[in-house]
């Protein structure tokens, strides 16, 4: 790998940024995926980003951010739903690997979520580990409700901003980090129909990485 210097977590957010803007417009680069950079990754990996994000097949991270190889350690789960495995791989990102930043990255349409509001609503049951699923994701829109929110993109903010809290509830290692200013996280929503990312929550970036990206 390259001594490049490593990033801060504002200059992390912006690179993420930046691919996604490419992608949107339809201009992606397609950074570090040639026959070089495999060869450079190959003895050890330096990424700027862990995303935990939905295991969504229209949620591919190194093509809707247009990166490449080694550039993110991706973690996904249905409903970006999080259980000791996610929390121990978001950990190993942050402090074995170094990452910068961590990214929750839900979207819009998501099946998780609107399994659990027909469960809640209709009573419409699920079996095995779906079933686990839906009682992960629950609190999220039980919190929606309460609040007040109906529309589908409010409920996903919401459901991010509860992953969110919870990482950094559960996660010591995280949370300290963030603390001493060497880690930022954020939470992202991202729309299937135009592929944009957009900033629902955060801690940890600058302010003006916070309000550029707002305004994205």
């Amino acid at each position: 790998m390259s001594d490049a210097p490593a990033l801060t977590p504002s200059e992390a957010f912006e690179l993420l940024l930046a691919g996604n803007q490419r992608f949107v417009a339809g201009e992606p680069q397609h950074p570090n995926q040639d026959a070089a950079r495999r060869a450079e990754t190959a003895p050890g990996q330096r990424p700027f980003a862990v995303l935990f994000g939905c295991s969504d097949s229209r949620l591919a991270a190194e093509i809707i951010f247009d990166r490449g190889l080694g550039d993110l350690f991706v973690v996904r789960t249905a409903g970006h739903v999080a259980g000791p495995e996610v929390l121990g791989s978001i950990e190993y990102g942050v402090t074995v690997l170094d990452c910068p930043l961590v990214v929750i990255l839900g979207h819009d349409s998501c099946g998780a979520v609107a399994a659990t509001r027909a469960a809640l609503t209709d009573g419409v049951g699920a079996s095995g580990y779906v079933r686990d699923l839906i009682e992960r994701v629950t609190p999220s829109v039980l919190a929606a409700r309460a609040a007040g929110l109906t529309a589908d993109d409010d409920i996903i903010a919401e459901h991010i901003r509860h992953t969110f809290d919870l990482l950094l509830d559960r996660s010591r290692i995280l949370a300290d980090r963030v603390n001493s200013g060497r880690t930022a996280v954020v939470g992202l929503s991202y729309r299937l129909a135009d592929g944009s990312a957009r900033l629902v929550t955060t801690r940890g970036l600058e302010a003006e990485a916070a309000t550029s990206s707002s305004s994205a």
